[in-house]
């Protein structure tokens, strides 16, 4: 059997043997007291990437992100954040069901960003009516669309007038950075706090780091503690990450040359094509169409997320073999129409 061609999303990776190694090879202690080694070089290791004070280890993306709205706001606060967003749209309603915190929604334009006269418009009056308006929460890459830096510093200057906490969700911030050929420090710089996922596009089994200033993560951890993502011997995915950041960032921007390569492969075959936005790709697929896909993609061992709008995904566990199978395959299905 031919081996098997992922493209649901940049999760699916399994570690490598250098990266098993490391795990295996780990320093470890209790992270809940605070001496696991491999922890704390990792936080460290972040933290000056990053230019933060402090970085915290949560298992997910989702954890992190919620007990950074619960360090921002209280209970009855509000954040501010786009309809796509993760923290709005996938996370559970987590920051409401759990922080008691009202998210305002607001439409994302086709680049991804938030209107800023409409993000102005939304901050709630200081009135007992309503909700008080705390946070604005963005987020880089955003269906794997890269937010410049111009468009972060108007947004970051408006939260300061307005003097709202600023949170970026930077789960593939190192998609965002590659692409930009700009270091993530200087693409993150001035927001309060910034999640950033390890196990995504660089490679990790599981981990994220949630960055801010003492304060801040003093409170994360605590909320992590209330959440549940306390761990003891945490130098296990801590060595992970370390090893996804030394060797798997630089090489993001093969990911991003193979979603072109896919993107390009699919429009000449007479697919409906959005993209490629860094490591993703979207295509419309007429409704009679996406069963065959799905179909035909499976027959060759190829796994897609089928739908209307299929977003394909490319990752280390994907190189250009994998896409060029994908391609003979979407061609032999859209020959058909």
């Amino acid at each position: 059997m031919s081996r098997i061609v992922d493209l649901r999303s940049d999760t699916v990776t399994r570690p490598s043997a250098g990266m098993r190694r490391a795990m295996a090879e780990a320093e470890l202690g209790d992270d809940v007291f605070g001496d696991d080694p491999t922890v704390n070089r990792l936080q460290a290791r972040a933290a000056e990437l990053f230019g933060f004070e402090q970085a915290l280890l949560f298992p997910s993306g989702t954890q992190s992100n919620l007990a950074a709205l619960m360090s921002h706001c209280a209970r009855g606060d509000e954040y501010l954040v786009g309809q796509e967003a993760h923290t709005y749209r996938f996370e559970a309603g987590g920051g409401a069901v759990l922080g008691s915190i009202q998210p305002q929604p607001l439409a994302n334009r086709a680049d991804g960003t938030l209107d800023l006269a409409e993000l102005e418009a939304a901050i709630k009056p200081d009135d007992p009516h309503f909700a008080r308006t705390r946070l604005l929460a963005l987020e880089n890459t955003i269906g794997g669309r890269v937010l410049p830096r111009s468009y972060f510093e108007q947004a970051l200057e408006l939260a300061r007038r307005r003097n709202l906490s600023t949170h970026l969700d930077g789960a593939r911030i190192f998609n965002a950075s590659v692409s930009l050929k700009m270091e993530a420090k200087d693409l993150c710089k001035g927001f309060d706090s910034v999640s950033v996922c390890l196990s995504k596009g660089l490679g990790a089994p599981a981990g994220t780091l949630l960055l801010g200033n003492a304060s801040l993560i003093a409170k994360a951890r605590r909320a992590r503690k209330i959440l549940g993502g306390a761990m003891r011997q945490a130098g296990i995915l801590a060595a992970a990450g370390l090893y996804a950041l030394e060797n798997n960032v630089a090489r993001l921007a093969e990911d991003h040359a193979n979603a072109e390569r896919l993107a390009k492969g699919l429009r000449e075959s007479g697919y409906d094509v959005e993209g490629p936005h860094t490591n993703m790709v979207f295509v419309r697929i007429p409704s009679g169409d996406v069963l065959p896909l799905k179909e035909k993609l499976a027959r060759e061992n190829i796994l897609v997320l089928a739908g209307p709008r299929l977003r394909l995904v490319t990752h280390l566990d994907v190189d250009a073999a994998g896409i060029d199978r994908t391609l003979a395959a979407a061609r032999a299905v859209g020959a058909k129409r």
